[in-house]
């Protein structure tokens, strides 16, 4: 129904002039519907191309089938039984006393040399058709291995950092087994080539002239599909942190799953994979010193099998593993040029295809690792998997943190928001990722996408003033948003992240009492917080709230916190100064969904309802110092009187008095008060509320 609404806004908007914030609303719905149908077309466009291209590969893979060339052998062979009989019984008849006259002889040689020109022809005809087949082939599965199966470990990698998530490994399983079964096809024509070049031969045979080179080339082109078949179809992982893969915590199990993309039911069972580690880094001399090692513990040999997966594939999934440190004999320095979070380690995965005549080495390797030892290095482990998956794509590219490069704006910029889109369902936006920019790059930078940034600038370096890196301060609001913020950050009630001289520029011109949510840039656990405008004589006042942190978000949500913000105004008496969203939302509707609601009173004439215990319920609500401007005398400044705190402090236990009260004197941005619904029960007073249940 939007785009119906969206023309009455265009066509009649003197209806809506008594409901504008309705009207607001409905092109704020049409414009996000606008961006789904924007979104959705790009990745159809997208989709398209591949798709189009698949079907081109696709089509050569079955076009290659040798069907052809196997009813041309069979054409072939039976030829030659002729030729071959015919030739004996003219033999046969030579030496017979009573043989065939000179001219009949002389006839039936000239239809045996007609006979064996045929098929001379028809085997130099079945090689040619070999020849073009493998050349096809050869050509197909140069394009397969080369573009199609590498597009799709860079879609892994993407995937693994949140980006959009991988697929059509099941296509790709397709066409490796639609030439897998051709070249096995042309395997045993060859063989049968063979069989009838031992039956008859001549000079010059074209059987006996190109054999050698057909199987060497048919060989060299089923192990090449073979070996690149063998994938880390996903990567490892711990099943307690299933948004982090390549992060493993000693001690903690991890899973990963291979795959074989040919899909031959004569491998089903007959391949054992073994799998080892770091084994690469011997080669690595910069890193023999320093480099930690690590042994696999649990079962590190599987056999693929088609029942390891639900759609039939030959797989083999780990799902016990653990890594555990090898403690050297002498105390382990720390001189090397790493430190534990940078240290990139490896897995990989061997096992061996035997069949008749022919034996293949397949290894396949998994991204990089990174090995923590401690839950609190996981943030940092995860910016390093970030970094190299963003800006490398060889797996085997150990010492890619000794000279890390450096990463485009442009880029990291979308990896950031896939840190945000992967966990929710809202990445971020131009706007917050122009902030981001600025405050990466400088605020003379405008965001550029061109802007270069290192890697001690993203996760190493304090950021400006502060005393954490930029990456940890985004992964503190992460944290944030997913334990107590999702709800509103799906919803976009949340900007997040504006500077504060862009959010005092949105809210200058709008009525008092408009707010908006923004995210602190001094607390690295992740805090929020929001800034309202209010009106005045001579320009708007601004006033923002000291941000709230998991600690108080644990006891209470953010849109109760909204809901029942309160600020002392004259005489003591609190009032919400909160009540539009930005740009015009009003405060119920934006939040009024996610308010906690009250607990229903009981029937009077319930019997079976237990009594009360005689106190009146509670809650936890905020309260702001009132500021000086909004104030005619400075003697209303504390929220409740001298006599009143002292009442509050008899009766709780000075170790709890801070939990149950919170008074900060400092200027209003910062002056909140929290009335505590701990075990102990306070008398009414100007700053409690309480909760009518009755």
């Amino acid at each position: 129904p939007f785009p119906e609404q969206f023309l009455q806004c265009l066509d009649k908007p003197d209806n809506f002039q008594e409901d504008p914030i309705h009207m607001a609303m409905i092109i704020h719905n049409c414009l996000k519907e606008e961006r789904k149908i924007l979104n959705s077309a790009q990745l159809s466009n997208q989709v398209s191309y591949v798709t189009e291209r698949a079907k081109s590969i696709g089509a050569q893979a079955v076009n290659n089938c040798p069907n052809d060339v196997e009813q041309d052998i069979k054409t072939l062979e039976d030829v030659q039984d002729e030729y071959d009989f015919k030739h004996k019984t003219f033999q046969n008849r030579e030496y017979e006393p009573n043989g065939a006259s000179q001219e009949e002889c002389k006839k039936e040689q000239m239809n045996l040399q007609k006979m064996f020109f045929l098929l001379d022809i028809k085997r130099k005809e079945v090689v040619a058709k070999i020849i073009q087949l493998l050349n096809t082939t050869e050509h197909t599965q140069s394009a397969l291995i080369n573009e199609e199966l590498v597009e799709w470990k860079r879609r892994q990698q993407t995937a693994c950092i949140g980006g959009p998530p991988n697929a059509c490994l099941d296509q790709l399983q397709n066409w490796f087994t639609i030439i897998a079964e051709s070249l096995q096809q042309v395997r045993q024509q060859l063989k049968k080539l063979e069989e009838l070049e031992q039956k008859l031969t001549y000079d010059p045979d074209p059987i006996t002239k190109n054999k050698q080179v057909l199987q060497d080339r048919t060989h060299s082109l089923f192990k090449q599909l073979i070996q690149s078949s063998f994938v880390v179809e996903r990567q490892p992982c711990m099943p307690t942190h299933p948004q982090r893969p390549l992060v493993l915590k000693t001690g903690v199990q991890f899973t990963v799953k291979l795959r074989l993309l040919v899909k031959l039911q004569e491998l089903n069972y007959n391949l054992k994979v073994k799998v080892l580690f770091d084994k690469y880094v011997a080669f690595l001399s910069s890193y023999k010193a320093v480099f930690r090692k690590f042994n696999i513990l649990g079962t590190n040999t599987k056999v693929m099998n088609m029942e390891e997966s639900t759609n039939g594939s030959l797989a083999a999934e780990f799902r016990h593993l653990q890594l555990k440190e090898q403690k050297n004999a002498g105390n382990r320095t720390n001189e090397g040029p790493l430190i534990v979070t940078e240290e990139l380690h490896s897995l990989s995965f061997e096992t061996q295809l035997c069949q008749p005549g022919l034996v293949i080495e397949l290894e396949t390797t998994s991204l990089p690792i990174i090995v923590i030892s401690n839950v609190s290095q996981l943030p940092s482990g995860w910016a390093s998997i970030l970094w190299f998956n963003m800006l490398s794509t060889d797996p085997k590219n150990l010492s890619f943190f000794l000279n890390p490069p450096c990463a485009k704006w442009s880029k990291l910029s979308e990896v950031l928001s896939w840190q945000f889109s992967s966990v929710t369902k809202r990445g971020l936006n131009t706007d917050q990722l122009n902030m981001l920019g600025e405050k990466l790059l400088g605020p003379t930078s405008g965001g550029s996408h061109d802007g270069l940034i290192p890697w001690t600038r993203f996760c190493k370096e304090n950021i400006n003033d502060k005393n954490f890196p930029f990456w940890l301060w985004i992964e503190g609001i992460l944290e944030l948003i997913k334990k107590h913020l999702l709800c509103l950050w799906n919803d976009g009630c949340i900007m997040g992240f504006i500077s504060k001289d862009k959010e005092r520029a949105l809210l200058k011109d709008q009525r008092p009492g408009t707010f908006l949510l923004r995210f602190s840039e001094s607390s690295r656990e992740g805090a929020i917080t929001f800034t309202w405008v209010e009106g005045s004589q001579n320009e708007p006042q601004f006033h923002s709230v000291e941000p709230y942190t998991k600690k108080e978000l644990s006891a209470v949500t953010f849109p109760d916190i909204i809901r029942n913000y309160k600020v002392m105004a004259a005489e003591n008496i609190p009032e919400n100064p909160l009540r539009f969203l930005y740009p015009d939302i009003p405060k119920d509707n934006a939040f009024g969904k996610y308010y906690s609601r009250p607990k229903e009173a009981p029937e009077p004439m319930d019997t079976d309802t237990p009594k009360g215990n005689g106190y009146i319920r509670t809650e936890l609500i905020s309260v702001s110092e009132v500021h000086p401007s909004r104030l005619q005398s400075p003697e209303n400044l504390l929220p409740m009187s001298p006599e009143e705190f002292d009442e509050v402090s008899r009766m709780v236990d000075p170790a709890e008095i801070d939990t149950v009260v919170r008074i900060i004197e400092h200027p209003f941005a910062g002056g909140l008060s929290y009335i505590s619904t701990s075990p102990f029960f306070l008398p009414h007073s100007n700053i409690h509320q309480t909760v009518n249940t009755g």
